[in-house]
């Protein structure tokens, strides 16, 4: 993906951004005052001494980071005209007498349940105490097992980490996959890192954070601290029997497919078939397991572990699970250590904007029907259409000049990128939600039956062709991705868009930069990443290269995996092997969309710009896509669990590769970004 998605699933969906027509029709494009790229230059830095800043840091110093934000720059900006368009929408449902099942009436009930404070404070955990009575009846590993089962339809962390997805070698088959999981922090290396950012947020999870959701649950302070250890250590040992961030970007490590019986001699004392049918994955005869030494591990876990820690293990998971839905005290604690601690937000957003991040999240199509309908045409959409089309076929210019590949691994190389399916704006056909119950009821209750929904949903694709049709993205969604599986990009419409400035304002030199070169050349690149370049034209993880191609593919690509473990901040190195394939994907989406932006009439003309000449026009449109800040707590915390490097470093990293860049802003030896040339790193 594009951006960084170290916040929730719902905040970043609902970074999708509306078109913005904010921008003052009279105003001329591209006078100072109102050209994007120019009005926030910081022109005391050097370009060459840190180009983000001397790119954005007008912008930076204006706009100092919200106290109920972990970062903000030009998502969240986008960000907020979304929620102001979302509100009216909801409150017009609100007021609508709208028929029982329909989208407005789900809309409107569901924005009230979440804005009933009076209502959600007199209920406090008793929304759960069904889900609690569950949990307590469990007596064996056998009724563990099916509440295992039961949770992961409801949307709850469980040891058993399953979902449906393409099958990596057959691309046309949906197959039931095993993951690790079953932990409470974001990522393994919490629970051993050494770093004072890892230690603080380890002690205060372990130490307060989970003996304050016990004792919200009804424990005693003696109680609480038992269970709090108790279910650290299990969930330690699990993190200590689960793979690194770097090691789970080997597909082929992480393909392990094998029948029932496989995953019985893994795991004995789990019936599967039965798990799964509680699942609601039926007929399960084969499965594809990640990380095998995951559930050996579980099933080990599973006879030296007492069944009352796991019940009260489990007990946290849903509490953790729905505890932004509940009461103040729940709501509170769910932010202060996920929220505060984590990520260094001052305050939580006002209800009713987190009441529609999470109605984005779960109802984010229904959204996204209205949202198109208004804010992106049909002139707009075919302007990156053929956006899309520019940069395949200059891609295909770069393979061919490519000295290091061979003929014959060219030859499949200009087939996969032939059929890259390029999704754009929204799409053809909307998920349907008629089964989907929303009511005036507990909020709880109904972001639970939104998850049971969802899982339903994607569970009934197990057995069926792959719909190669299907978005996993919302229109109004400020992200992109590349998929494998499928050989496609998916570019929302909200990608698009920048904040305050119709799209017809916008030169093709900022176009190029910010869409083509940070988005649709990012995404195209992923397909030829260090993972995506293992996948075949259709999709399947096969081996298609010649030997001697790969073997020079991943000595350049080693370059840049050294190049990027250089990088720091606050006494954390950047994982340049796990952040690889968004390195790969940014500096291939830089020089592909430089030499197709060399194509366009303005490049051409040469003429300049409030005395920026298109190329330096294209470079600050590419980090005006990355024009942000963020909290050192988020950064911290992105650095140790996301695949993805610091937004800076994504622009100051790879102009470092790009000999045009030293060109456009006289960047000479002693500038503090000057990388000499037998370092600099070609890829595509």
């Amino acid at each position: 993906m594009r951006k960084n998605p170290y916040i929730k699933a719902f905040l970043a969906s609902a970074m999708g951004a509306s078109l913005l027509l904010s921008a003052c029709k009279n105003k001329t494009p591209n006078t100072a005052e109102n050209d994007i790229i120019f009005k926030d230059l910081d022109t005391t830095i050097k370009p060459g001494d840190d180009f983000f800043k001397y790119a954005n840091g007008g912008w930076l110093k204006k706009n100092p980071i919200p106290a109920a934000y972990s970062s903000w720059g030009i998502g969240n900006v986008v960000e907020e005209e979304l929620r102001d368009r979302l509100k009216k929408i909801n409150e017009d449902a609100l007021k609508a007498e709208a028929p029982k099942g329909s989208n407005t009436q789900k809309i409107g009930d569901f924005y009230f349940s979440g804005l009933d404070t009076a209502d959600i404070e007199k209920q406090g955990l008793d929304p759960l105490k069904p889900e609690l009575s569950k949990i307590d009846s469990i007596k064996d590993i056998k009724s563990l097992i099916d509440e295992f089962a039961h949770l992961a339809t409801i949307g709850v962390e469980s040891p058993i980490a399953a979902y449906i997805g393409q099958d990596a070698k057959n691309s046309n088959k949906n197959m039931l996959q095993l993951y690790q999981g079953g932990i409470g922090l974001p990522n393994r290396d919490y629970y051993f890192n050494t770093d004072q950012h890892s230690v603080d947020i380890r002690t205060d999870y372990q130490q307060k954070h989970l003996p304050i959701l016990y004792k919200l649950s009804g424990f005693t302070s003696d109680e609480a601290l038992t269970a709090s250890n108790n279910t650290y250590s299990l969930e330690k040992f699990l993190a200590e029997n689960s793979r690194k961030l770097e090691d789970l970007r080997d597909p082929y490590h992480n393909y392990n497919k094998m029948p029932l019986s496989g995953l019985d001699k893994l795991a004995p004392d789990i019936d599967w078939k039965n798990a799964f049918e509680k699942m609601d994955y039926k007929n399960v005869d084969t499965v594809i397991v990640g990380q095998p030494e995951y559930y050996i591990a579980l099933n080990k876990a599973l006879k030296t572990v007492s069944i009352n820690d796991w019940k009260n293990y489990l007990r946290k998971n849903l509490i953790t699970a729905f505890g932004s839905y509940l009461s103040k005290p729940f709501d509170v604690e769910m932010f202060r250590f996920y929220g505060t601690i984590l990520n260094g937000n001052k305050e939580q957003l006002p209800r009713w904007k987190r009441v529609l991040d999470t109605e984005n999240e779960l109802m984010g199509e229904v959204l996204g029907q209205i949202f198109v309908k208004e804010y992106f045409p049909e002139k707009t959409k075919k302007r990156y259409v053929d956006l899309v089309e520019a940069m395949r076929s200059t891609f295909k210019e770069h393979i061919q000049k490519l000295s290091w590949m061979s003929e014959q691994t060219k030859q499949k190389a200009y087939d996969k990128l032939a059929k890259v399916t390029p999704k754009v704006g929204y799409p053809d056909k909307w998920k349907n939600f008629s089964t989907l119950t929303v009511n005036r009821g507990p909020y709880a209750l109904n972001v639970m039956r939104a998850n049971n929904f969802w899982h339903h949903y994607e569970a009934n694709k197990l057995g069926k062709p792959v719909d190669r049709t299907e978005w996993g993205i919302t229109p109004q969604t400020y992200n992109a991705y590349y998929n494998p599986s499928n050989n496609e990009i998916v570019l929302p419409a909200a990608q698009f868009l920048v904040p305050g400035v119709k799209d017809d304002d916008l030169d093709d030199a900022v176009v190029y930069g910010y869409a083509a070169a940070s988005t649709i050349g990012h995404e195209m690149t992923h397909g030829f990443d260090d993972e995506g370049r293992q996948f075949d034209a259709a999709g399947n993880l096969k081996e298609w290269w010649l030997p001697q191609d790969s073997i020079k593919f991943t000595e350049r690509a080693q370059m840049l995996v050294n190049q990027f473990n250089g990088y720091s901040i606050y006494g954390l190195h950047v994982n340049g092997k796990a952040t690889q394939g968004e390195n790969i994907a940014d500096l291939g989406g830089i020089v592909i969309g430089l030499d197709a932006f060399k194509k366009t009439d303005q490049y051409k003309e040469g003429k300049s710009i409030n005395g920026l000449t298109p190329e330096q026009r294209f470079f600050l449109g590419y980090a005006l896509g990355w024009l942000g800040q963020t909290r050192k707590e988020a950064l911290s915390s992105q650095i140790l669990t996301n695949e993805h490097a610091p937004g800076f470093m994504r622009v100051n990293g790879p102009f470092t590769d790009v000999p045009e860049f030293y060109d456009a802003f006289h960047i000479k030896k002693g500038d503090k970004m000057w990388l000499d040339t037998n370092k600099r790193v070609t890829i595509w």
